[in-house]
């Protein structure tokens, strides 16, 4: 086994300060990382083509998206894991009923089941990202649908989430949750990842702020949760740094002994 280090950084929260913007100092210290010899990857709920411009910025080509249903590394698809297409199907029906709109993934595009509703609209302004769902609810009978979001609010995921034993409800706004496959998560991807490289996971490290950051955090030799993040990410990690734009990643690293 390798006995160099590798740091996975979620995105949102994380990289990104809530004006999804990058931290100079967070720059500087993944810069530094790698200087230092550290392998770098990230790990997000997002698709691969909504954070090209960061991975581009960074220099980073290992990559977990999708909370971990697709993996890539150095530019090679290691882990695809598309949503089970009949209960997809069925999802689709049984959201129709209630009027909830759904976003459907794929590796290089996403489509909207509806031709525009407000909470899609306000769930990805958050994002403040130039890629927007077009219509095409027809979409999933072609491409492999890695994640769906579905939009409702409060906690209607519940009933879902008792209904479709395939998926896994995830809700990362309140108005839209991140359906994957059941059981998946960053945690299954990071696994893959070290596998590839040989590398112990007493050695790998992992930042995250949100619900699908826990089994991440959990699971690594050494999780790190920002002084942003939710309460369930800061149980989850060994320890909790500052917030994201208060030069959290930097001083998490030096925390860890990495910097």
């Amino acid at each position: 086994m390798s006995s160099k280090k590798i740091i996975f950084f979620d995105i949102d929260g994380t990289l990104l300060d809530h004006d999804k913007k990058l931290p100079a100092s967070t720059k500087d210290a993944i810069s530094r990382l790698k200087a230092n010899g550290h392998y770098v990857a990230i790990a997000t709920g997002r698709a691969p083509f909504m954070f090209e411009d960061l991975r581009r910025e960074l220099s980073i080509d290992t990559f977990i998206s999708y909370n971990g249903q697709y993996v890539e590394h150095n530019g090679e698809m290691i882990v695809s894991n598309p949503l089970h297409y009949d209960s997809l199907k069925q999802l689709t029906e049984s959201a129709a009923v209630k009027n909830h709109p759904l976003v459907y993934m794929g590796k290089s595009e996403m489509k909207a089941n509806v031709e525009e509703h407000d909470r899609i609209t306000a769930s990805f302004n958050s994002l403040k990202i130039k890629s927007f769902p077009t219509h095409d609810p027809s979409y999933f009978h072609m491409e492999e649908i890695y994640q769906t979001l579905l939009f409702c609010e409060g906690n209607e995921e519940e009933a879902y989430d008792e209904k479709f034993e395939h998926f896994d409800f995830i809700r990362w706004h309140p108005q839209s949750v991140d359906v994957i496959p059941a059981g998946g998560s960053k945690a299954k991807g990071i696994e893959k990842v070290i596998e590839v490289l040989s590398l112990n996971m007493e050695n790998v490290y992992a930042f995250g702020d949100g619900l699908n950051d826990i089994e991440m955090l959990a699971s690594v030799g050494h999780g790190i949760a920002m002084g942003n993040g939710c309460n369930e990410a800061k149980e989850a990690a060994d320890f909790t740094t500052a917030a994201v734009d208060k030069d959290g990643i930097a001083e998490g690293l030096k925390r860890a002994g990495l910097l």
